[in-house]
């Protein structure tokens, strides 16, 4: 595996770099002239052993292997090129060619997004990768940043079910959450979720999640297992209450003129590469979940079952909230048909 470039946190040194990124022509260009390598800049939140990173650091091999080197992949995890807020605008700039992000995120752009963050919107991840890599499902909404914000959905990632952990106890019933502050991605809907169980939802950055917890900023959060257990977000909240509100989704986006200054060869190449690589990271996240379960609970944290019938019945009305165009309807009803 190749060893990924590290850069300081400093905030003049990722000025300069970004600079540099700018000035250096890293987005784009044309493929085809004289064998002109690219290397593509990819920002991610997560560590070195997150699925994500594995797969991505994978994928990024095989492109430069399949492209005889002319476009190439270079991952930065650890949240080294900032947080996910910050990847929208450095991907649509073209300081950055590629970011992994969540829906919400896409969501605060385009509407539509919010259907990835509903309640009972997937069975099962199966079913939601299936979702995610069907053009007929969801090729419209992958596109529609594409005029306005210079920006392409690639496809997506699993987030696993997610759920809630806390600092003092299983979270049983939504009434065990009431008044407690729940870090919520800065999201309508998961602000709304947070509401609608009682709890006070708190807008926060992924990375500052743990001093949160650690200094009672707030009480607890939402995720997965291995978000969980990666982030050692069990040594601060060391109750995890198994929810499973909803299943998450993260999306790679990339700048849509770096896309298009692919030639026809290396793009097929780029496209056969991600469906090989959402597919070893949909494997590679259910062997891990089972891990990072039995990791954090030899790490002193505790797992408990809830009242599913009371979270679901709680979340219910987010789904009439929150569809609320023609658009919305008709990818949900699509999500939704081709669980049949």
């Amino acid at each position: 595996m190749r060893t990924t470039k590290r850069i300081a946190l400093l905030s003049t040194t990722l000025v300069a770099a970004l600079a540099l990124a700018a000035c250096s022509g890293g987005s784009g260009g044309d493929s085809d002239a004289g064998g002109e390598t690219h290397t593509m800049k990819l920002a991610l939140n997560q560590t070195e052993d997150h699925p994500s990173f594995i797969a991505l650091e994978a994928f990024g091999e095989k492109l430069a292997e399949d492209t005889d080197g002319r476009w190439n992949i270079e991952v930065y995890p650890n949240s080294t090129l900032g947080d996910q807020n910050e990847y929208l605008q450095s991907v649509s700039d073209g300081v950055i060619d590629l970011a992994i992000v969540s829906a919400p995120q896409l969501e605060n752009l385009q509407k539509d997004f919010v259907i990835f963050s509903l309640p009972t919107v997937f069975d099962s991840i199966d079913h939601q990768m299936d979702a995610l890599a069907d053009p007929e499902v969801v090729g419209d909404v992958y596109t529609s940043l594409e005029d306005s914000n210079n920006i392409t959905v690639v496809g997506g990632f699993t987030q696993g079910a997610r759920n809630m952990y806390t600092k003092d106890g299983i979270a049983e019933t939504p009434a065990d959450l009431k008044g407690k502050k729940i870090r919520v991605q800065e999201s309508p809907v998961f602000i709304a979720m947070i509401e609608a169980l009682g709890g006070s939802p708190t807008p926060m950055a992924y990375s500052e999640v743990y001093t949160g917890l650690q200094s009672g900023v707030i009480d607890g959060a939402e995720n997965n297992e291995i978000s969980y257990f990666t982030q050692k977000h069990f040594e601060v909240a060391p109750f995890f209450s198994n929810t499973q509100h909803l299943i998450g989704a993260d999306f790679l986006i990339i700048n849509s003129g770096t896309l298009d200054g692919m030639s026809d060869e290396d793009r097929a190449a780029f496209d056969a590469g991600w469906e090989q690589t959402w597919k070893q990271h949909t494997e590679l996240w259910k062997t891990q979940t089972e891990e990072a379960i039995a990791e954090a609970k030899a790490g002193g944290a505790t797992f408990g079952d809830v009242d599913t019938a009371a979270y679901t019945e709680a979340l219910s009305p987010l789904l009439d909230e929150f569809i609320t165009t023609d658009s919305q309807r008709t990818l949900y009803d699509a999500i939704r048909a081709s669980a049949e």
